[in-house]
């Protein structure tokens, strides 16, 4: 049975809503950057407080209870209140820590300028970076674990408001003396021609180069065995000889600057993606977010 004068803190609803929603206590843990053991004592002191079993773990799995379900729209709430709370004592404009997560083919190519200019125009404001597949920001966002996240727009994920930055083109890279090298009117069936080099699973430009594929009725086999966790490799192994592969306009002049590569454009409407800021629908920080899209957008990288 529940006690009436319990009240939970917001360390314990946070332990309850991680698990719930990753189904594994080492995955929640780490998102909340807190050991396994804390996460474990924050859950049980809230179900001890409340008197219900929320979780169900075995050795196998991680269930929600029918109690737990019940309650999970509620914690989620009492989060995002309290969150909202925090912003409103934050008085006018962007300041305090910010968790902002950025996927890894954006990153690089952004937050060298991004940072000091964030510094300039916001100096109050301490960031924190997460850099990260597009999948683990959107459980971040949704868990409350991160505040925005920068990423390939649109996502499809409910409840999250988008801001559209900008769109950029895919280019083309290739060895040095390539017969694809320095042409400007590429169509995308091209890519049945050439092994295609790709980034691991779980990254999005991974799914839009194989999409870009599908639409090009590009068959599976000319997709390259060789991937890599980031584009940086990727690019070493074009250099290598390994075959070719797609990049963003915004890591063209970096990753091909050593001067071992050269790039191919395709003709317009030539594929792309667009890059954009995406944040809770609930949040009570629209406004500052509006604003600190605008300041990304106004370094962009290319």
């Amino acid at each position: 049975m529940t006690d009436q004068t319990y009240q939970p803190t917001l360390s314990q609803l946070r332990a309850f809503v991680a698990i719930a929603e990753y189904r594994h206590f080492g995955t929640a843990a780490a998102r909340l950057t807190v050991s396994q053991p804390t996460l474990s004592q924050a859950l049980a002191s809230l179900e001890n407080g409340l008197g219900l079993q929320l979780i169900e773990r075995s050795t196998r799995r991680v269930l929600v209870t029918a109690a737990g379900m019940r309650l999970l729209p509620q914690a989620r709430a009492t989060l995002e209140a309290a969150d909202r709370f925090v912003a409103s004592a934050a008085g006018d404009g962007l300041g305090g820590v910010l968790r902002l997560g950025i996927i890894p083919t954006v990153a690089p190519y952004v937050l060298p300028d991004l940072l000091p200019e964030l510094r300039r125009k916001l100096p109050n404001l301490v960031p924190q970076v997460v850099e990260d597949q597009t999948a683990r920001l959107l459980d971040g966002l949704r868990t409350g674990v991160l505040d925005v996240a920068l990423l390939a727009l649109p996502t499809e994920a409910p409840g999250l408001v988008e801001i559209p930055l900008y769109t950029e083109e895919f280019v083309l890279v290739t060895p040095r003396g390539h017969e694809l090298a320095g042409r400007t009117d590429l169509a995308a069936p091209v890519l049945a021609e050439i092994p295609l080099l790709l980034l691991d699973e779980g990254h999005c430009l991974r799914d839009q180069t194989l999409e870009l594929c599908r639409s090009a009725e590009v068959h599976p086999g000319a997709v390259g065995d060789t991937r890599a966790a980031s584009l940086t490799t990727v690019v070493q192994c074009v250099a290598g000889g390994l075959g070719v592969t797609l990049i963003p306009e915004m890591a063209v002049a970096a990753e091909t600057a050593r001067g071992t590569l050269e790039v191919a454009r395709f003709a317009a409407p030539a594929p792309g993606r667009t890059i954009g800021l995406a944040f809770r629908a609930s949040s009570a920080r629209a406004d500052d977010y509006e604003y600190l899209a605008a300041v990304i957008r106004s370094k962009r990288p290319f």
